[in-house]
């Protein structure tokens, strides 16, 4: 079944009201891809009431208003993505469609959706039960963070927003903690994975260098964001508070996740479609329909990248037999043609992979897990994963399984006794004629930045998928993603990566995008303040124009747009 969206829903559920009201900035899409239906079933399943406003109208009390107050707490997301990032392209210029609405045309999320939403809220309801900030635009920006829209250090969002709480990262078990303490009148300060504002600093609290004294000051802002990346393992995490005026935002450790939460997060019933009231066709609703997260987290930890800060460096991994039973009930599914079209995620194959310190010690703070080259602790393993996929594809019912994207050649090369089967499986079975992967850049100063491997093992990559692909009797390519105007990326170095283009690829790059400096990430740090994580200083291109020049070396045809698009053969 779905959420309720509409009073008339909500009444024939036998409800009064609900516990819980989530409010998003994206259509209503009842899937495991999308927090808000994730969070409002895993609240269901243990009994509470829960109903979904999606993209409220922010004029007035219509939409905000439908199911009166919540018993609890109001729930409150900007959606699956930033809603500046969502709004704007990294040059600048409005988005003008969003895969997350109804219809594809973009308008329906305001800039900062938190703050505005949870301002619409306070406007009909002055005295409300709490309202908990939750998704990744909240998750990002729960401490004092560098805004790329405005150039300046904001305050974390709890204080900008007034709202009562943040649910960071993964938040599962923290907001049922936190419901199941509201509902039973207990105190909730101490629930792993939320941040509150306190009018003293807890006893304990590694103390973070005050809001003032990171906008002031950008070295002072540095040290802050390190404690801060420093402190978002589960395992080593420990409480944080920073100074804002006369009062703290305290961040608890962070939120723990488990093998079984995630299989029983992933296994709840989902209708795996956009809610029939949307008012028209969710492109996203799609794209995700039968794919399929195997785990969650990433030990890769690029720089530019935020699921380090949000899902957590560890990665945890779902059960063989909850995978093998979600991907039977997808074949009872409405318009299943037997084709699950991803298993995995962002980081598709780091599926059962990690090392014994981490689970026990959290991840090394002094050094990475895939760069410069693999920690030889890692397991990098592929033998489950090829499992894995060997068992899907053979139950009834399923004729393809996909690994869309995600895909890091690095570990594949790591891998010296399974990496090889895991790239012949893939061009044999697992790939839909093209493969996403995402080199990023092929300049070495930049990759360094980017905390990337070099390009060998992306080159043997490409020559032995290429050779397992003409084996099969297939005519497959790869798309590549890459990036213009990182910090370390000058001219020099995307017409290095354009010569690297030119020898080793068959296909003219279509998908380069813009580095855009999102919050919370090592390459925002970098990008603000003018030096790298060792405090060396790094350059990082500030001009529009020279950002889009940066593109055109690639794309000449595309560069205007500021965006990405595809790949293509030559």
């Amino acid at each position: 079944m779905f959420l309720p969206i509409t009073e008339k829903e909500m009444r024939s559920l036998g409800w009064e009201r609900p516990d819980v009201i989530l409010v998003s900035g994206d259509a209503y899409i009842d899937s495991p891809f999308s927090g808000t239906a994730v969070i409002g079933k895993y609240l269901m399943s243990k009994g509470f009431k829960v109903a979904v406003i999606p993209q409220p109208e922010t004029g007035g009390g219509k939409d905000i208003c439908r199911f009166g107050e919540p018993a609890l707490f109001w729930g409150v997301s900007a959606g699956c993505v930033d809603s500046l990032v969502a709004n704007y392209t990294a040059s600048g210029k409005p988005r003008r469609s969003c895969d997350f609405t109804p219809g594809g045309v973009n308008g329906r999320r305001p800039d900062r959706a938190s703050i505005v939403y949870t301002g619409l809220i306070r406007r009909f309801y002055k005295n409300t039960v709490p309202i908990v900030l939750g998704g990744i635009e909240a998750s990002l920006r729960r401490i004092a963070h560098y805004d790329f829209k405005t150039d300046k250090i904001r305050r974390s969002l709890l204080f900008d927003a007034k709202a009562d709480i943040i649910s960071y990262g993964m938040g599962e078990a923290s907001v049922l903690e936190l419901a199941r303490a509201l509902k039973e009148g207990r105190d909730w300060r101490d629930i792993r994975g939320i941040c509150f504002v306190s009018g003293r600093k807890p006893d304990g609290a590694v103390e973070l260098p005050s809001y003032e004294e990171a906008a002031a000051d950008k070295a002072a802002f540095a040290r802050m964001f390190k404690i801060f990346y420093d402190n978002s393992d589960p395992v080593s995490g420990v409480r944080l508070a920073q100074k804002t005026g006369d009062r703290y935002l305290v961040q608890n450790e962070p939120p723990l996740i488990t093998e079984k939460l995630l299989d029983e997060i992933n296994e709840l019933d989902y209708e795996r479609e956009a809610h029939p009231l949307s008012g028209g066709e969710v492109r996203a609703a799609e794209t995700v329909r039968f794919s399929m997260a195997s785990h969650r987290g990433c030990f890769g930890s690029c720089s530019f990248c935020a699921i380090t800060v949000h899902q957590g460096r560890a990665v945890v991994s779902r059960s063989e037999a909850s995978l093998l039973r979600e991907a039977a009930a997808l074949t009872g599914k409405k318009n299943f043609r037997g084709i699950i079209t991803d298993v995995g995620g962002p980081t598709a194959n780091m599926y059962k992979m990690g090392c014994e310190k981490m689970s026990k010690y959290g991840a090394c703070r002094h050094k990475r897990c895939l760069y410069p080259k693999p920690c030889p602790s890692l397991n990098v393993s592929h033998e489950p994963l090829i499992r894995l996929l060997e068992k899907i594809s053979s139950l009834k019912g399923v004729r393809k399984v996909f690994a869309a994207s995600g895909v890091r050649p690095d570990i594949a090369a790591a891998d010296a006794e399974h990496g090889g089967a895991y790239i012949e499986a893939l061009a044999r079975r697992h790939v839909s004629g093209q493969l996403k992967l995402a080199p990023e850049s092929a300049d070495k100063r930049t990759l360094a930045q980017m905390k990337k491997p070099g390009t060998e093992s992306f080159k043997d990559f490409i020559r032995v998928y290429g050779e397992a692909s003409r084996r099969a009797g297939k005519n497959q390519f790869i798309t590549c993603y890459f990036m213009a105007a990182h910090p370390g990326c000058g001219m020099a170095g995307m017409e290095r990566t354009r010569d690297f283009v030119k020898k080793y690829l068959s296909f003219s790059p279509e998908q380069v995008q813009i580095f855009t400096p999102t919050p919370s990430t090592w390459s925002s740090c970098v990008y603000y303040t003018g030096f790298g994580e060792d405090g060396e200083p790094v350059f990082s291109v500030k001009d529009t124009a020279e950002k889009i020049r940066q593109k055109a070396v690639l794309i000449p045809e595309k560069a205007k747009a500021g965006g990405a698009g595809r790949g293509r053969r030559k």
